[in-house]
């Protein structure tokens, strides 16, 4: 069930990782690039960054404009109009025939509806699902995300044989079937419960959470999280509707909350992990790999197969050890891999044309290992925690401001990644090692722990003011006696060390 809701995520990831092929086909350089001086065709700096991240301009248009046709009509029927509007987009770049504008234009368009897919299938998942699988649930999204990427690789490895628009055309057009797969998937899940129980569909509300539990309507647990929903529902029209002002909210910490899904979302994309995805044809070429594509898929592979083990660490071993740990890894990945790529790679000089065969290898070797360490932690569980942070009455605009905040680095690391490494080549890598140090701090200091709640008592949590590294012994109002202190929860007076080494 939560499977063919993530299916939205294949959409994205299909669109993610054909484009970098898409600019290395000869029809599409054709059609689409500039002559050179000696004849040759080829796509600008600015063209190929712009084909490449135009795309998330629309997703970050969408999360402000059509983000709230998931809490007015459903989440299904949201999932199932962005399915309508990527399909428009698609229509528009698979038409296209000189005008390289026209292909972006609709890839901005295909962008408004992965937009408002990013917002409402990990809501809808982190809503219909169990509390003790709701963090693998929601990295069923990331899953699906790899699933495309890798499939995306493929589909252009298989056409690039052709000497002609299929190069292109024929992965653009199996974008169709899988918006027709994700509607009609749409007809079989159920209902966000709290969504149905928001809108006076008591009962309906039960149903959901029954189908989701494989119980009965009737079953003590299905009607005590009903209520619990319904009791925070009443608190939430008790304060009016939301507004985006709500969004500053200090009492509440929905302010903390909302800087923190931002923070997260674009900490996910400084990662360095798009530079391999948008540019991992054109970079392996660079190492000395005529058919980058080969090497695209072996990116593939290692992504999509990492992300099952992350569906076993992320509710095993919780949300903040899988960033920190992950963090921590890609960081040493990082380092080795630029520290190569810019002593070893070119011994006789970048100019000289001659590569390294054994520094490439090692730069291979450590971009997989890069892309395990990512797979298995920021990429799925920056999304977990973004889809339980906030409460029932702002999560929406939250969740869309975190997906903004994502989707604008991303179009940064689309757009300047072939000026920056047209200029410092691999000394690049550095950067994101910087900003991985950063997120390594980041994590410890203002992300807490929600493994195992359920997500009224998430939003209980950050209310309280309970310290990031403290939640594993913070204890839900329900199940709390008469010794409990919640001020120690919220207070520390340990030395920075003792917090980040102790025990």
């Amino acid at each position: 069930m939560c499977v063919m809701v993530a299916f939205g995520g294949y959409i994205s990831g299909w669109a993610s990782g054909t484009i970098g092929g898409f600019e290395s086909h000869t029809d599409f350089l054709a059609r689409f690039g500039s002559t050179s001086g000696s004849g040759k065709r080829y796509l600008s700096k600015v063209r190929t960054g712009l084909l490449t991240s135009m795309f998330n301009v629309g997703q970050a248009i969408d999360c402000f404009f059509l983000g709230r046709i998931g809490d007015m009509y459903g989440r299904r029927f949201g999932i199932i109009v962005a399915s309508i509007i990527f399909i428009v987009g698609t229509v528009i770049q698979i038409v296209s025939v000189k005008a390289w504008y026209q292909y972006m234009i609709g890839r901005i368009v295909a962008g408004l509806g992965c937009g408002l897919i990013a917002i409402l299938s990990p809501m809808l998942i982190s809503e219909v699902s169990p509390k003790h699988m709701r963090g693998a649930m929601v990295s069923c999204y990331q899953l699906m995300i790899t699933l495309g990427i890798l499939l995306g690789y493929g589909s252009n490895y298989g056409t690039k044989r052709y000497d002609d628009s299929r190069q292109w055309r024929v992965p653009l057009g199996l974008q169709f079937a899988w918006c027709l797969f994700l509607v009609g998937a749409m007809l079989f899940v159920p209902e966000s419960p709290r969504f149905l129980i928001e809108k006076g569909r008591y009962k309906d509300g039960k149903r959901s959470i029954a189908k989701s539990n494989k119980v009965s309507p009737d079953d003590p647990a299905v009607i005590m999280e009903a209520d619990e929903i319904q009791a925070a529902i009443d608190r939430e029209r008790a304060e009016d509707e939301a507004t985006w002002g709500d969004l500053l909210d200090t009492k509440h910490k929905i302010l903390q909350r909302v800087i923190n899904g931002i923070m997260l979302l674009a900490l996910q994309q400084l990662t360095g992990c798009n530079y391999f995805f948008y540019y991992g044809t054109i970079i392996f070429k660079a190492v000395g790999l005529e058919d980058g594509y080969e090497t695209a898929i072996i990116f593939g592979v290692v992504n999509f197969f990492s992300t099952f083990v992350a569906l076993y660490l992320v509710d095993r071993f919780g949300r903040r050890a899988c960033l920190l740990w992950g963090a921590a890894g890609m960081t040493c990945c990082m380092v080795v891999f630029a520290s190569v790529g810019v002593s070893r790679l070119w011994p006789k000089g970048k100019k000289a044309g001659i590569t390294s065969q054994g520094a490439g290898n090692c730069m291979i070797v450590f971009s997989c290992f890069f892309l395990f360490c990512f797979a298995t932690s920021w990429a799925p569980v920056a999304f977990v925690i973004i889809s339980e942070s906030f409460p029932l009455k702002v999560k929406a605009k939250g969740m869309a401001l975190a997906i903004v905040s994502n989707q604008m680095w991303n179009f940064c690391i689309g757009f300047f990644t072939p000026f920056i490494t047209g200029a410092i080549n691999f000394a690049y890598g550095y950067v994101f090692v910087g900003c991985l140090v950063f997120a390594w701090f980041y994590v410890f200091f203002f992300v807490p722990e929600t493994k195992g709640m359920v997500l009224e008592d998430v939003n209980v949590m950050w209310e309280e003011g309970v310290l990031p590294w403290k939640p594993a012994s913070w204890v839900p109002p329900s199940d709390r006696d008469a010794t409990y202190d919640v001020n120690a929860m919220a207070n520390d007076y340990q030395p920075v060390w003792k917090k980040m080494f102790g025990k």
